[in-house]
């Protein structure tokens, strides 16, 4: 069927006022990080000064709710969720814009690096979104959405590919089953990876406060940041696993051989084996905590290097996927 130049160009048209919308997001998420921290620092104290009145023999616990989350006032924390507001409508226009995609090509819209990037950012931001309803993180949607918006810009300006039918390789109901669960694991993970990272840091102030007294206090304890990324990656994991399995069986149908060691499979399954090894470790009490973030950063990196050095730099037989 021929290609629709019309929603193509509204997908591009999509694509791009999301990724506009997100910078516009992060400037306020960044806003709220950078200068709602006294009111949060402000709240922690008058819990504490709770505390110690009620610890004296102060004012009778009656009279005073100490679990009573503090209300969020303030500019900062308006602008926060003026930016939380603005992350949604960007996935909205996100999502159009992969949709779009698809009917322009009549396919499923994942067969170059430019589309594979649009949706892999998509599952990352719609993750965090649903992370926002479970934990009170709302203030480091910037650490999320910079990495996001890096990635949509060089994703559309350096891999951007146009509108175009796959190569007679990727015709197969596969590329459907094994590349959206690659998308999908791949998207989820970014997030356990920021939080990975920022456990590292809070794990440092925790050390070290007087070192990290101006960065840690503004992230969460580092058992929400362990939670977010293990429950994340626990997720991800069987996912990743399905779209590995579903690669090989591709393979022995396109290539006659499950397994080839082509620098994307390889990369791949080092990448599956440092998750495993997380989840592993993170299960084990003896390596919870900095440890088990470390292995989670270095799965992460193992991810975003599969991602764009084995597609664009090596050669192999996935190459046909690039952009």
């Amino acid at each position: 069927m021929p290609i629709n130049q019309t929603l193509s160009q509204y997908s591009d048209y999509s694509y791009t006022t999301a990724t506009a919308i997100y910078v516009l997001a992060l400037m306020f998420t960044l806003f709220e990080q950078g200068f709602g921290a006294k009111g949060r620092l402000a709240a922690e104290r008058s819990k504490q000064r709770v505390r110690e009145l009620v610890g004296a023999g102060g004012p009778s616990v009656s009279t005073v709710t100490p679990a009573e989350p503090p209300r969020e006032v303030g500019r900062p924390e308006r602008v926060g969720r003026m930016g939380a507001a603005l992350l949604v409508l960007a996935a909205l226009l996100h999502l159009a814009a992969i949709v779009l995609r698809g009917f322009a090509v009549h396919r499923a819209p994942w067969g170059n690096m430019y589309e594979y990037g649009m949706a892999t950012t998509f599952i990352a931001v719609l993750t965090w979104i649903v992370i926002l309803r479970k934990f009170p993180v709302r203030h480091l949607t910037g650490f999320v959405l910079t990495p996001v918006v890096i990635l949509m810009f060089v994703n559309g300006t350096m891999l951007y590919t146009t509108a175009a039918p796959v190569q007679p390789a990727l015709q197969s109901y596969w590329l459907i089953i094994h590349v959206s669960a690659a998308i999908i694991g791949s998207g989820v993970f970014l997030v356990p990876g920021v939080a990975s990272v920022l456990y590292l840091f809070r794990a440092a102030h925790d050390d070290n406060p007087a070192k990290f007294a101006k960065f840690g206090p503004k992230l969460p304890t580092a058992d929400v940041l362990d939670r977010i990324a293990y429950r994340t990656t626990i997720f991800a994991f069987p996912v990743f696993t399905f779209g590995v399995l579903c690669g090989a069986v591709w393979a022995e149908a396109a290539w006659g051989r499950f397994w080839g060691w082509d620098p994307k499979e390889t990369v791949a399954f080092v990448a599956w084996v440092v998750y495993a090894a997380y989840l592993h470790s993170r299960a084990t009490a003896g390596w919870r905590g900095k440890r088990a973030a470390i292995i989670n950063v270095v799965g992460f990196s193992a991810t975003v290097f599969n991602l764009f050095f084995v597609n664009l730099v090596t050669s192999g037989l996935h190459s046909y996927a690039g952009g």
